[in-house]
Formats: C-alpha cells, sequence, structure tokens
C-alpha cells in the first residue's frame, strides 16, 4: 500500500488524501492564528488499516484515577503520513581556547562511524538531545502560537537541527531538537495514530528495545525509529507510570487530549532538567529557566529562600529555582495537570540504600563489571561522532576504558589542564589515552579564560557556585569541534563513597562518645579560633550530630558569616526560610548506616544541582550531548546493595 493509499483509507469518505493532511495540520496548529501558516507540522505516524485496540485485558495499565489506559476504538484512527522539516542554526564557538597536539598515532576515524557494533535492533533507536517548552491552561485560557514559538527561541543552543509546535485547546508544546541518532525520523512533537496522545521528549530512553519489542508483542504498531514513539504508546497501556518502566536520562511532556491531562517526567537521578511555573492559571514548562522568563506572565523577581540556600550551599534548592515562583520539577518525579485544579507532583521512584550482606565481595565485583560494562555499551549507540570526557581519575577512566572496548574506531577524549602542576592532571589523562589507544585532546586554561563569564551567565540562568563551571564549558567547547555527544564520569564519588569528606565524617564520627558537655566546650574553642586556622572545622564540628555536621561541613557561609554579608532587611528576608530544610528532611527519613545516608544525600542534592546541572547546561552550551553511563538506574540500586564497609577501607575510599 503507498502512501497516498495509507492516507486514503484512514479518512472519511469523499475526503482524499490531500484534504485529510490539511485537516491534520490545522489539528496540529489548534485556532487557526492570524498570521501566516506555521513554518513546521508536528509528526503524525501512518497507522495500518486492520489495527485493533487492546480491551481490558491490558490490566498493567491500571490507573486509580486514568483507568485502563486503552488505545482509541478504530473507526477513529487517522492514517497521516508522518513529515519531518528540520532547519539548523550556527553553534556557539568561545574564544581564547589552546589545544595541544593529539597523543593517538592511530588514524581518526571516518566522520560518523564512530558507535558500537550493532544489530538492525539496535540501530532502530532515535535519541534526541533537545529543549523542550509548553503551556497548559489550567481556567481555559487560550494559547497563542507566538508564545511557544518565543520559548523554543531561548533553547535554540539546545536544539539547533530542529523545531516543532504542536497547540490543541489548552495545551501547546514545543520543542528544539539535536539529531543524534536516526536523524531523519526523529521530528517532534510526537503522537499516536489518533491525535489523542502527543509528546516533547528530551533524552534517551536505553531500555528502548525491550519496551518496543513488549508493545509490539500486544498489538502496537511502529511506524518510527525513535524511542519518542515508545512513550506514547508505553503511556496508552500504563497511563502516568509508564515512567517507571522507561530506563534512562529524560525530561518529557505529554499531552492525553482525551483526558485533558498534561504528565511532565523527569529521569530519576535528574541528569536532564525541567522546570515550570503556575502563573494566571496557567501551567508553563520549559528545559531552562530562561524560556520561561520570555513570557510576560513570569515576574523576574528573586526567590530569597533560594539565595538564601545558595549562599549555604552554593547551588538554589531541589525544588526551587532562583525566580520567585518558578520551580523545578524534583528528580524521579512527575507531574500531573489538568483542568480546574491544581498541579499535582508526586514521587515514581526513591533510592533507598540497603546494604546486602549475603553478597561476597567477589560477586560485588563481578556484577558490578557487567553492569558498567553493559551501561556503557548502551550509551555508545550514536549515528554522529561520539567521544568522552577524561580528566584521568577513577570514574572517567573506567568508562574510557570500557568505551574503547565496545567502540569500533579510536574513541576520542577531551581533557582539561592548567599551568599550575600542582592542578593539572593532563598526565594522567595522557596515560589513560595511550593505554587505551584514543584521538586524545587537551586544553590548557588560559588566564584570559574569564573572557568567557558573559557567555556562562548566558547559559547558566541560575548562579553556580562552582568554579569547575569555566573548564567544563571550555572542554566542551574543545569536544563540540569534533563530536555530537560525550560520555561522562560523573556520579562515580557520589555511588562508591570517592570523596575525602566521608573519610572525614568517619574521623570526627570516632568522638561522638565524648560527653555532651566537653564536646560543647571544643566546639566552642573551635567557633573562637580565627579563620584559617588549623583544627578550627574539626573542633567545631565535634559539638554537631547528624545532619547539622553535614550540612555544616557542605556550607560556604554560616549564619553567623550572612550578618557580616547582608544589609539587615535582607538578613530578614533570608531567615524566613531555613536553607537546609530539604537536606534535614531527607536526611531524617533516611534509616540507613550514616555513609550511606551521606551518600543519599549527595545523590539527591550536590549531584543534580551542582554536577549535573553543570554538565548538561555547559555541554548543551555547545550543542552537545552529554551522557553519564555510571548513573543508569540499575547500576545506582545495585551499588546501594553495597555494605558501606566495602567502601571505605584502610583509610581510603
Amino acid at each position: 500500500m503507498g502512501h497516498d493509499d495509507l492516507l486514503a483509507h484512514g479518512g472519511r469518505p469523499g475526503i482524499g488524501p490531500g484534504e485529510l493532511a490539511d485537516q491534520v495540520d490545522r489539528a496540529q496548529e489548534g485556532p487557526p492564528p492570524a498570521e501566516a501558516a506555521p513554518r513546521r507540522s508536528p509528526a503524525m505516524a501512518v497507522a495500518p488499516a486492520d489495527r485493533v485496540g487492546l480491551g481490558s485485558r491490558h490490566r498493567a495499565g491500571h490507573d486509580p484515577e486514568f483507568g485502563a489506559l486503552g488505545r482509541a476504538p478504530p473507526g477513529r484512527r487517522r492514517r497521516v503520513l508522518r513529515r519531518a522539516l528540520r532547519g539548523a542554526s550556527p553553534r556557539i564557538r568561545p574564544p581564547h581556547l589552546r589545544r595541544a597536539r593529539g597523543a593517538s598515532s592511530r588514524p581518526s576515524p571516518a566522520r560518523g562511524r564512530l558507535h558500537a557494533n550493532r544489530s538492525l535492533e539496535n540501530q532502530l533507536r532515535s535519541s534526541a538531545m533537545c529543549g523542550i517548552a509548553g503551556i497548559f491552561s489550567i481556567e481555559g485560557g487560550p494559547i497563542h502560537r507566538e508564545e511557544i514559538e518565543r520559548m523554543c527561541e531561548a533553547l535554540v543552543h539546545r536544539g539547533p537541527d530542529d523545531e516543532g509546535i504542536y497547540l490543541a485547546g489548552r495545551a501547546g508544546l514545543g520543542m528544539r531538537r539535536l539529531s543524534i541518532i536516526d536523524l531523519s525520523t526523529g521530528h517532534q512533537p510526537l503522537c499516536n495514530e489518533d491525535g489523542t496522545v502527543w509528546v516533547v521528549f528530551n533524552g534517551e530512553i536505553y531500555n528502548f528495545q525491550s519496551l518496543r519489542q513488549r508493545l509490539e508483542r500486544s498489538g502496537h504498531v511502529f511506524f518510527t525509529a525513535t524511542d519518542t514513539e515508545t512513550i506514547v504508546h508505553l503511556y496508552e497501556d500504563h497511563g502516568p507510570r509508564c515512567v517507571e518502566q522507561m530506563s534512562g536520562m529524560f525530561a518529557l511532556a505529554l499531552w492525553d487530549e482525551r483526558r485533558q491531562t498534561l504528565l511532565l517526567a523527569r529521569d530519576r537521578l535528574g541528569i536532564k532538567p525541567l522546570y515550570y511555573a503556575e502563573v494566571n492559571g496557567r501551567l508553563l514548562f520549559a528545559s531552562e529557566l530562561k524560556a520561561l522568563l520570555q513570557l510576560p506572565d513570569v515576574e523576574r523577581e528573586l526567590n530569597w529562600g533560594a539565595v538564601n540556600h545558595l549562599f549555604s550551599f552554593l547551588t538554589t534548592p531541589k525544588s526551587e529555582s532562583i525566580v520567585a515562583g518558578v520551580r523545578k520539577l524534583p528528580p524521579g518525579h512527575i507531574l500531573l495537570a489538568r483542568p480546574d485544579r491544581p498541579p499535582e507532583v508526586r514521587p515514581y521512584w526513591d533510592l533507598k540504600f540497603e546494604p546486602d550482606y549475603s553478597l561476597r565481595e567477589s560477586s560485588i565485583v563481578e556484577q558490578l563489571r557487567h553492569l558498567l560494562d553493559e551501561s556503557v555499551r548502551q550509551h555508545l549507540v550514536s549515528d554522529v561522532p561520539l567521544g568522552a570526557f577524561l580528566s584521568g581519575g577513577t570514574d572517567s577512566s573506567a568508562v574510557v576504558a570500557l568505551a574503547a572496548r565496545h567502540a569500533s574506531g579510536p574513541l576520542k577524549t577531551f581533557s582539561i589542564g592548567f599551568e599550575d602542576p600542582r592542578f593539572d592532571e593532563q598526565p594522567y589523562a595522557r596515560q589513560v589515552a595511550r593505554r587505551f589507544g584514543t584521538e586524545h585532546y587537551e586544553l590548557v586554561v588560559q588566564p584570559d579564560a574569564f573572557a568567557i563569564l558573559d557567555d556562562l551567565v548566558t547559559h547558566m540562568d541560575e548562579p553556580l557556585g562552582d568554579p569547575s563551571v569555566i573548564p567544563t564549558y571550555l572542554v566542551s567547547k574543545l569536544a563540540a569541534e569534533h563530536v555530537k555527544v560525550v560520555l561522562s564520569g560523573d556520579g562515580g564519588d557520589e555511588l562508591f563513597a570517592g570523596y575525602e569528606k566521608y573519610l572525614v565524617e568517619r574521623r570526627e564520627r570516632r568522638y561522638r562518645f565524648l560527653p555532651r558537655p566537653i564536646r560543647s566546650a571544643l566546639g566552642r574553642i573551635g567557633r573562637s579560633m580565627s579563620e584559617g586556622r588549623r583544627g578550627k572545622n574539626f573542633l567545631s564540628h565535634i559539638e554537631l550530630e547528624g545532619a547539622r555536621r553535614y550540612q555544616d561541613a557542605s556550607t560556604l557561609f554560616r549564619d553567623h558569616e550572612k550578618r557580616g554579608l547582608f544589609r539587615r532587611d535582607v538578613l530578614g528576608l533570608l531567615s524566613q526560610r531555613d536553607a537546609a530544610e530539604e537536606m534535614s528532611r531527607d536526611y531524617a527519613l533516611s534509616r540507613s548506616h550514616w555513609l550511606s545516608t551521606l551518600q543519599l544525600l549527595d545523590l539527591k542534592h550536590y549531584l543534580p544541582l551542582d554536577i549535573l546541572a553543570k554538565v548538561d547546561t555547559m555541554s548543551m552550551a555547545h550543542s552537545i550531548e552529554a551522557r553519564v553511563p555510571l548513573l543508569d538506574h540499575a547500576l545506582v540500586e545495585f551499588a546501594a546493595r553495597i555494605p558501606p564497609e566495602l567502601m571505605l577501607r584502610n583509610g581510603t575510599t
């Protein structure tokens, strides 16, 4: 059956293919605007005539509120050709970089060939790193196409290859796309057969193939090679709980036309960002804060609670932003928005550290090796040039070692160095590059690197007190000259207790058996000592317990120090919110070993708010995708079962 036959087969009697396509275009655009026709049309899948519904036998999709989310009856299905129109925009390129000569003598691989050996099934994947944005009208007010366009334009650096917009009644979805895999069929927004479920998606689903096979066996038919299409079919069967079955990094927005419901979801560890705000009877959402600020609904007013958190912990809070009224969807959460009721945020995943003492050390090593190897292999799938950040440390070196094993050609690696040898890790990175035969590129940070600060502020949206944002920006720029995808070793220190502060905490805990009056006296001595005096922090921490000691060790400016930084009226604003409120709550909920509790706090706070936010923002500033194989949730859940006694031994992490 040809394309025209498919179109005609899906229409009503007397409606030809061209007329039906026009009707679909109008449905996608919503009410006709005053200006000219839209530049691009969203995609609709082509469906065969013999497609049937699943009925009630799929009880896995039952939801207390949504019921069994079966597909629409055959009579309502429209079969329409998918159209993908793509554009491009220039890449951002900051100045002041110096690159060393490549360390590899091996020839460079052909462009686009650096990926793991894959079967045909493995190639049926479409990853789209991008920016998403949209509006849901809670009270039924109008949504204008120009609003979505402005939001998407602010995200063009996240997706220079394509743009798509969908408007219908209460909902408007938009996206900017960076094509990574299956470059021809990944246009979004994408919908199911009858146009009742639409999705925009930023990320990648690593278990896409197994989900697709299961859905096909149950009767679903796919018409693109995209992992994005898996989401709409998974939602048809399981409703909002579909995200529980997805393994990967993602932020998504899904519109259910029949149930008039918007679903927002963020991956378990917070690898991909998602902001939202409820303003004037509307829910606004976007991958970046700057996209929300394109709309006059969002007032540019400081969130003083976030400012307090920033000066304490160098980041904004887990569920708030620096702008009053704009929130972050926390990792492992979904948001459901329906007409005439407040949006509902609920968790779908939570990590628990529950050590399994039945595991032998040899078994732990074997299983970790397998999980790491499998995660890296999955993260290598790409139809564009791929490389890896390489610092020479254990985490990035392990990722490079496994990636080099699976790659079909020399892996490209990228390192940052410093002229001061005390801080320069390039010699270690070079050793790893030589050992695994990578095509290695280096960059030495120069004093004039501060000339990029304006660009940093433009892309960061929110303040972040981590100076490593500068080298991360620069190494991402270097990588963008050669690849569109990079692997990163982030997450290893949190998973496997690699931070020095864990050893410090263990030493300080040895004194918790001292009588409280003695510890209090030592604490007063510590606080009276001048800044920088040896032993000050140690003595100050001795009298603290539990969450307070961890928070104090993680704090930049304590309350008494803030009094010397801010005016009295500002201090009054800051004091309205405890900066450590969310952290204290998570600490109190943990019933784990002290080390596991600290790891959990870092995984829930420091990792997503600092490390992952920095890597995502700086890589997307140069339109490249950063992947983090160590944060595959199956690997994370296994690491949470490792006895803490195996994490810290013989005075080392």
